[in-house]
């Protein structure tokens, strides 16, 4: 089980808006302007939520001509699901485990 996870990805990720992202990416690579059209947030607004996102190892670039198309990096969502899934395998097995007080 993993004990770890990057808070800067759960961070990253407990925004509204950077999550509607990263479901808006999971489906297909997308530019700044798609993404303006599809959260209805201004420019500078949603590059700074990229930014945060980049950060995070969420999402990459990749330039094309004078626009840059963001897409998601899977393996960074992948460990967090691992993650939680550790945590709730744990949780089933030590259910009835009780720690004596006292």
């Amino acid at each position: 089980m993993l004990t770890s996870v990057n808070a800067e990805l759960l961070r990253a990720l407990a925004d509204p808006l950077r999550l509607r992202i990263v479901c808006l990416l999971a489906r297909e690579s997308l530019c700044t302007t798609h993404l303006v059209e599809e959260t209805g947030a201004r420019q500078t607004n949603l590059s700074n939520h990229l930014r945060v996102l980049r950060e995070a190892g969420v999402v990459e670039t990749e330039p094309c001509g004078r626009f840059t198309y963001y897409r998601l990096r899977p393996e960074a969502l992948v460990h967090l699901a691992s993650f939680f899934n550790g945590l709730g395998d744990g949780g089933r097995e030590t259910a009835p485990v009780r720690r004596p007080c006292g």
